[in-house]
């Protein structure tokens, strides 16, 4: 045993070996249908709203609620599947969110009033918060090397749901109405419940819980599909390497994870805390919150004042975008521009993140996100508005996606999951109450208040970049915080 170590490989190892072959992009197909499934769910409701007003005489608080309900099923959601995903594994935890998400939004097709839509609403937002498993699944089986490319990659396809959910949209509300957009929105869903049955666990996570045996088995398998040989020797821990007088993998009995995670009921819920509070973790968890906070404040608070604008809704004819004649354009084709103008947002990190660094890269995207907002402090006219607001929009969007990026790759898969869905939940809780000062203050004339406002919130996101402690570029993945260096 002592010499082990010395001839033995990592999962890092392992992966770096095997390479971007056959099996990780059947893994990006399999995860990005889960990630287009939820993006999907999300963004039609911008469109039956419309259609439950004419249909049940819905009020505009009403049809706000509904989008309320959607975010206040994130916040349970996103930790809760995360806390699934550590503890049980991540295949538990993608099949979980398919269950719900698929149920729930099958379901709500078939709403008989607007209390029932809303309950199951805010259901389909529980499952939909859980997306976020398929992010930490297909990472866990990626290489170090241009990993950061292919995780934002995955982030393309969150765009591609909201463009594919828009076209649906767009080819059957007018035809055969809102439940039957309900309905069909809810088969990428299944679709994710039935292939999970063929995706096996991480070779990480199982290795991580003690279960070496079935973690090779995985690695073997991968490196059949993509035609690569194993390095030589056996699986060992990055944590334990340099100790060749120990054993270098943890048996069933001690996994890597604390005793406390064997513990169940209440305690193994909130098994994952005390590490995300730990020392190690602290600053960074707190750093990840206000940047989440407010790259979704900001994010959202952005389109909402695109949307004001551009609806008419400001009780200050000055500060429309549009000409009045204009303001009836369709609901669809205005999506539909928003959705493509994230494109090249995505583009950008994808070039600067392997090569500038993630906190580099989102210091860059912020710091644009500022510079195009900053012209708004006095009234421009309505193409220029535009366009710096879409503008920014598209760059805090490109900085919450590196952000993910870095959150996954900086928190190790001990509390991986589970500590994205925390964040997830900060997050949402700043898209809950951005349109009080969005949209309050442009109805209010305030459009010069609401942009120093929302310049301050991407200001501190900026500031809070600086503290993050290292760079992950090129870093291998930890397992446990006290594998932290």
């Amino acid at each position: 045993m002592g010499d082990e170590g010395s001839h033995g490989y990592t999962v890092d190892e392992a992966l770096s070996s095997l390479g971007f072959g056959t099996f990780q992009g059947a893994a990006l197909v399999f995860a990005g249908i889960g990630w287009f499934s939820d993006a999907m769910e999300v963004t039609l409701l911008s469109f039956i709203g419309p259609a439950l007003e004419s249909e049940w005489s819905v009020s505009p608080t009403e049809e706000s609620f509904l989008s309320t309900a959607i975010f206040g099923g994130m916040i349970v959601g996103s930790y809760f599947f995360g806390f699934i995903a550590d503890a049980y594994g991540r295949r538990m935890g993608i099949r979980g969110v398919a269950i719900v998400t698929f149920a729930t939004g099958l379901l709500s097709a078939f709403s008989p009033d607007y209390k029932s839509l809303v309950v199951l609403r805010f259901l389909v937002g529980f499952g939909a918060a859980g997306g976020h498993v398929y992010s930490s699944w297909f990472l866990e089986f990626i290489p170090t090397f241009n990993r950061g490319v292919w995780m934002l990659i995955m982030s393309f396809l969150w765009v591609i749901g909201e463009l594919l959910e828009t076209s649906l949209a767009w080819l059957i509300m007018p035809r055969w109405g809102w439940r039957w957009l309900l309905a069909l929105t809810s088969v990428p869903s299944l679709t994710m419940l039935l292939l999970s049955s063929f995706a096996p666990e991480t070779p990480r996570y199982l290795f991580m819980k003690g279960r070496k045996n079935e973690a090779v088995r995985v690695l073997e398998r991968v490196a059949l599909i993509n035609r690569k040989e194993l390095p030589t020797g056996s699986l060992v821990s990055d944590h334990r390497r340099t100790k060749p007088d120990e054993e270098n993998v943890p048996s069933e009995e001690t996994p890597l994870l604390s005793s406390e995670s064997k513990k169940r009921g209440v305690k193994r819920y909130l098994g994952s805390l005390p590490e995300l509070f730990s020392s190690d973790l602290l600053g960074i968890t707190l750093l990840i919150w206000i940047m989440f906070f407010s790259c979704i404040f900001a994010y959202y608070g952005i389109q909402l004042m695109i949307s004001a604008l551009s609806s008419g809704q400001s009780d200050c004819h000055s500060l429309s975008i549009l000409p009045e004649n204009a303001q009836n354009d369709s609901l669809y084709i205005n999506v539909l521009i928003a959705c493509l103008a994230e494109i090249p947002g995505l583009l950008l990190p994808m070039l600067l993140v392997e090569r500038l660094g993630r906190k580099l890269c989102m210091e860059i995207l912020t710091m644009l996100t500022l510079i195009l907002l900053l012209p708004l402090l006095s009234h421009r006219n309505g193409s220029v508005t535009t366009a710096l607001l879409v503008g920014s929009r598209m760059f805090i969007s490109a900085t919450y996606n590196t952000l993910c990026l870095y959150m996954e790759e900086v928190y190790p898969t001990s509390v991986r999951a589970s500590g994205y869905g925390l964040a997830t939940s900060v997050g949402k809780i700043g898209g809950m109450i951005c349109p009080l000062v969005a949209v309050g203050l442009v109805r209010g004339c305030h459009q010069t208040l609401a942009v120093i406002f929302f310049g301050g919130v991407i200001l501190i996101s900026g500031v809070a970049v600086l503290f993050f402690p290292f760079e992950t570029k090129g870093r291998g993945l930890m397992d446990v915080v006290s594998n932290k260096e």
